[in-house]
C-alpha cells in the first residue's frame, strides 16, 4: 500500500521502551526498568507479557507507583519470561488507560516511541479493510498494520510494515504465535538491545538496563532485531543479516542512584567538580587544549570563516558562553542558534564553516535535524555530547564526549557545566591556532581553567546562603534575572533552572534593556537576581540594580567576593570565590542551580521530575 505523510510535528517528549526475554519471571524486571526511565517524563505506563498461549497486557494512566504497580498488585502471579513495557507521554490522544501502551489486538502487541506522521492515512486504509479502532493513538495504526501484513514470518511482516510508516519512531513488538521472542525496529528514536547472561533486553537507553548488563548493541535506523534469550539477529530493510559490534557502558548502576542525596539534581550539582576534571584533564596535552582525538586540527581551525553553535535549552545557553569567549579571545565571528529555529531560517552556511552541535543526550530531535542540515551543506560538524554512540555522535563528522556520567534529573546541571567547559577549551584552541593568543597565554588560561573545579567545590560545600535566598523566593509569583555580557548568558541559564522546577515565572534580560520596557514590570517586593561577576561591567550593572531597587525590588546579587556594593541596594548578596572574569560563569552557575533547587525543594515539588518536562526531546 502507498502511504502519504500527514505532517503532525509537535514539541512532544520522549517515551520509554523496555523489553526482556530470558529465563526469569519478567514482570518485576520490566517494571524496575521502567522506573529507571521515569526521568524521561510520562503520564501512563504498561507492560505486555507472554502468559500461557496469549499476550497479557496490564496498563494504567498515572505514575508507576499509583497506576501500573498498584494494578499489578491485584493481578494473579505471572510466570512469563518475556515481555515489553512502556512509559507514555501523550501525543495523540489524552492520557488514559485505553491510550496507554502496549497496544495490540490479541495477535500483535507493540510499544512505540515517536510520532507516526501518516497515521491518519494508515487508519483510513485499515478501516477500509474492516479494522476497528479503540484508542486515539497513532500507535494503534501500526499495531493494526502489523496484523494486516502478518504472513507467519515476523521479520517480513515488520519490514513491510515499517516501509509504510512515515515519521520518527522506535518499536518493541510481540507476536502471539512467536512466544518468547521479542522484536525491535527504529527510525530516528533511539533503541538499544542489551546482552546479558542467558537473557536479552531492549531499552530506550542504557539507564534502564544497567542494573542487569553493561553490554549492548545500538539499533540503527531502518534495522530490525529478532531477540531470544540466546541472542539477537539484526536485519536491514532487505532482510540481509547485519553483524554488529558489542558496546560496553563506561559507568555502572551506582552512578545512576542517588547515593544518599535527597534528589538526583542535588547529587549531580555536587558531582560537578569531578565532572569538570573528567572533561578537562584528558583534553590537555603539554599544557595546551588538545582536540586531536576527533581530528579537529589547527589547520582546520584557521580555515573556518564562521563558527555556528547550535543547541536547545541549557545546551544553547552553554553555546552563548562559548560565543562570548571565542569572539573575545579568537576574534572569530560566532553565531548561536536555537536548534528548532536553525533549520527553518535558511542559515547562510558554507563548507568553510564549523557547526558545533551541543546535546546532553545526543538524541535531541531538533538538534539532530540541524546537524543533518549542516552536513548536507558540506560544513564541518563537531558534536559535543554526553552519551557515547548516540545518534548525534554518529552523525557528526567529529565528536567529543563530555564524560559527565549519567544525568538523571530532568533539570540539567552537570551536563551544562561540562558543555560550558568544552566551550572554553574550544575557545582557547581556536585563539591559539589563529595566533590571537600566544602559547604562554594559552597555557596560562588552561592553568586557570584547571583550578575551576576547586572553586566549584567551595560553592558546593557551603550551601546555607543559597537556602536563605530560596526561602525568600518561594512565595514569589514572578521574578527577573539580569546581567551583562557573560553574566547575561548566565542569567538565562539561572532563569531556566528556576522556572523548570519551582514553577515560578521568571525571565532573564540583558540588564541594559531594563529601561526599554522591562522595568515597568518591577513592583514592590518583586525578586530580581542580578549576576555581576564581570569587573568591566560592574558599575553599569550596579546602576541597573539601583534602578530596580528604587522601584521596590528585592535584590539578590551573585558576584565575586571582592565586589564592593552599598548594602542599601542589595538585600541578599551571594559571594563567590574569585577566578578570572572570563571563567566566572563556571563558578557563578552553581549558586544559580542551588537557589533553583532549594526553592523547588522548599515548595515540596518533585525536583527530579518537573511537570510537563522530560530529559530528552526526540520528536520535533
Amino acid at each position: 500500500m502507498a502511504a502519504h505523510p500527514v505532517k503532525e510535528r509537535r514539541n512532544k517528549i520522549m517515551c520509554g521502551i523496555v523489553g526482556y526475554v530470558g529465563a526469569k519471571e519478567c514482570t518485576a524486571i520490566l517494571v524496575n526498568s521502567l522506573t529507571k526511565l521515569e526521568y524521561r517524563g510520562y503520564d501512563s505506563a504498561g507492560i505486555a507479557v507472554f502468559e500461557g498461549d496469549r499476550i497479557k497486557t496490564v496498563k494504567a494512566k498515572g505514575k508507576l507507583k499509583e497506576g501500573l504497580i498498584k494494578k499489578l498488585e491485584n493481578e494473579p502471579h505471572f510466570t512469563a519470561t518475556a515481555g515489553i513495557g512502556h512509559t507514555r507521554w501523550a501525543t495523540h490522544g489524552e492520557p488514559s488507560d485505553i491510550n496507554s501502551h502496549p497496544i495490540g489486538n490479541g495477535r500483535v502487541s507493540i510499544v512505540h516511541n515517536g510520532i507516526i506522521e501518516n497515521y491518519r492515512k494508515l487508519k483510513e486504509f485499515l478501516i477500509s479493510k474492516g479494522y476497528g479502532f479503540e484508542s486515539q493513538t497513532d500507535t494503534e495504526a501500526v499495531a493494526k498494520l502489523l496484523d494486516y501484513n502478518y504472513d507467519g514470518d515476523p521479520i517480513d511482516t515488520i519490514i513491510r510494515t515499517i516501509a509504510d510508516i512515515e515519521g520518527a519512531y522506535s518499536l518493541g513488538i510481540m507476536f502471539r504465535e512467536h512466544k518468547n521472542r521479542i522484536f525491535a525496529a527504529r527510525k530516528e528514536s533511539p533503541l538499544i538491545v542489551g546482552k546479558g547472561n542467558g537473557e536479552m533486553f531492549i531499552a530506550s537507553d542504557v539507564t534502564a538496563i544497567i542494573e542487569y548488563t553493561r553490554e549492548y548493541y545500538l539499533l540503527e535506523p531502518g534495522e530490525v532485531a529478532d531477540i531470544t534469550a540466546d541472542g539477537v539477529t539484526f536485519y536491514d530493510m532487505h532482510k540481509n543479516v547485519i553483524e554488529k559490534e558489542l558496546q560496553v557502558a563506561t559507568w555502572d548502576v551506582s552512578a545512576a542512584e542517588k547515593g544518599g542525596y535527597a534528589h538526583f539534581m542535588l547529587k549531580e550539582i555536587c558531582e560537578q567538580p569531578d565532572a569538570l576534571k573528567k572533561t578537562i584533564n584528558p583534553r590537555i596535552k603539554n599544557g595546551l587544549p588538545d582536540f586531536s582525538e576527533c581530528g579537529l586540527t589547527d589547520e582546520k581551525l584557521r580555515s573556518y570563516h564562521h563558527i555556528y553553535i547550535v543547541g536547545c535549552g541549557s545546551a544553547m545557553h552553554a553555546g552563548m558562553v562559548g560565543k562570548y569567549v571565542i569572539e573575545k579571545l579568537a576574534r572569530t565571528p560566532v553565531v548561536v542558534d536555537i536548534a528548532s529555529e536553525f533549520r527553518y531560517r535558511d542559515p547562510l552556511l558554507a563548507p568553510d564553516d564549523l557547526v558545533v552541535i551541543i546535546s546532553q543526550s545526543g538524541e535531541t530531535a531538533d538538534t539532530l535535524a540541524a546537524l543533518k542540515l549542516a552536513n548536507s551543506i558540506g560544513a564541518d560538524t563537531l558534536a559535543i555530547v554526553n552519551v557515547v554512540g548516540s545518534s548525534i555522535a554518529r552523525e557528526a563528522k567529529m565528536v567529543m564526549y563530555t564524560l559527565a556520567g549519567p544525568e538523571i534529573s530532568v533539570c540539567s546541571t552537570k551536563a551544562y557545566m561540562v558543555q560550558a567547559a568544552f566551550m572554553y577549551l574550544l575557545a582557547f584552541r581556536v585563539a591559539y591556532a589563529r595566533n590571537a593568543i600566544d602559547e604562554e597565554q594559552c597555557r596560562q588560561l588552561i592553568s586557570e581553567l584547571s583550578q575551576i573545579p576547586s572553586k566549584v567545590q567551595k560553592c558546593v560545600d557551603d550551601q546555607t546562603q543559597y537556602q536563605k535566598v530560596a526561602s525568600k523566593l518561594i512565595s514569589a509569583d514572578s521574578l527577573l534575572y539580569i546581567g551583562r555580557g557573560l553574566d547575561y548568558a548566565l542569567s538565562m541559564e539561572g532563569s531556566l533552572k528556576l522556572k523548570e522546577i519551582s514553577y515560578i515565572h521568571s525571565e532573564s534580560y540583558a540588564a541594559g534593556e531594563l529601561k526599554h520596557g522591562t522595568i515597568s514590570l518591577i513592583e514592590d517586593g518583586m525578586p530580581v537576581i542580578a549576576v555581576a561577576t564581570q569587573h568591566d561591567l560592574y558599575e553599569k550593572t550596579m546602576s541597573n540594580i539601583k534602578e530596580v531597587k528604587t522601584r521596590g525590588a528585592t535584590v539578590v546579587m551573585v558576584c565575586g567576593e571582592d565586589m564592593k556594593f552599598d548594602g542599601n541596594d542589595v538585600d541578599y548578596p551571594v559571594m563567590l570565590p574569585l577566578a578570572r572574569d572570563l571563567l566566572m560563569p563556571l563558578v557563578a552557575v552553581v549558586p544559580l542551580q542551588l537557589i533553583a533547587y532549594y526553592t523547588a525543594a522548599l515548595k515540596n515539588f518533585d525536583v527530579d521530575h518537573p511537570r510537563n518536562l522530560a530529559k530528552s526531546v526526540t520528536v520535533e
